[in-house]
């Protein structure tokens, strides 16, 4: 059974899927497999990085999947070390070699570095690179509100999307108000935590008991209606299955605000506070 997902609308006119699949650590035929298996369920926006490493492994399942490219949203990300407009610009053409692709759906900066101080000009590469038909739409993953505000102020352009490290125990609050207000489309890494603590929460796993869902299904379900686009990954057909089947049903507004309640200041899963976390 291919899934029918609800869509979300950039500020750029670009519709992306409700959620989508991530890929990090998906590589080779493994990879391959995991990925195509999702592609055949109903996912269609996939998530890589340069420095995930397998942008070809992503490219494979896209051409040996039945569904036409063009169906297909496919993002990848620029590292930290190819900030510099004339590195940014191979590094984009770099990652499309890998992949076999002519342009990406989605292109993002990783992160943004700020002792470097160079990612206004790595933005700059990114819209030069929209403009080139290389990319579609441009975005960026873990920026502060006075990172973007530097993008617009010096581009003219902000981003469409902002990926950010989101889930019950860090809920971004904040930060995606913030993001409404300014037209940024909210996305959400990390989604389930990566780990078993959340999934055994006795109170969601109560409240995933009420709905006849899962409690992975119940946290997915949260960031839907929260308006952000999660990309959880998994190589488990079934749990791919699981976690793309969070559309027939709503989490009534207490739910949601329990789910919230869970989050706490020092909820970051690795502190990568964007403030001041490198990344290269």
């Amino acid at each position: 059974m291919v899934h029918s997902i609800p869509e979300f609308t950039l500020n750029d006119g670009l519709k992306l899927p409700a959620i989508g699949l991530g890929t990090y650590q998906l590589k080779g035929i493994d990879g391959v497999r995991a990925i195509t298996n999702a592609i055949d369920i109903g996912y269609r926006l996939l998530d890589s990085a340069y420095n995930y490493e397998n942008e070809g492994t992503v490219g494979e399942a896209v051409r040996r999947s039945s569904v036409p490219r063009e169906q297909l949203f496919i993002t990848s990300k620029l590292p930290g070390r190819y900030h510099e407009y004339d590195l940014a610009v191979t590094a984009i053409q770099e990652s499309l070699y890998r992949a076999n692709l002519d342009y990406y759906d989605l292109y993002l900066i990783h992160w943004p570095n700020p002792k470097q101080g160079k990612f206004i000009e790595a933005w700059q590469t990114l819209i030069d690179a929209k403009k080139w038909g290389l990319i579609r739409s441009i975005g960026v993953c873990n920026f502060l509100p006075e990172h973007i505000e530097q993008l617009e102020k010096e581009t003219g352009v902000k981003p469409s999307i902002n990926q950010i490290e989101l889930h019950p125990y860090f809920n971004q609050a904040e930060q995606r108000k913030w993001h409404a207000e300014h037209h940024i489309q909210t996305q959400s890494w990390s989604p389930l935590f990566r780990g078993v603590e959340l999934l055994e929460n006795d109170t969601l796993q109560t409240i995933a008991k009420k709905y006849n869902k899962t409690v992975a299904q119940v946290i997915l379900r949260w960031h839907y209606q929260l308006g952000s686009i999660a990309i959880p990954k998994s190589a488990s057909f079934e749990r791919q299955k699981e976690n793309i089947e969070i559309f027939d049903f709503e989490l009534n507004e207490t739910d949601m605000e329990t789910i919230s309640s869970f989050s706490r200041p020092d909820g970051r899963r690795k502190n990568q506070d964007p403030a001041v976390y490198e990344e290269f």
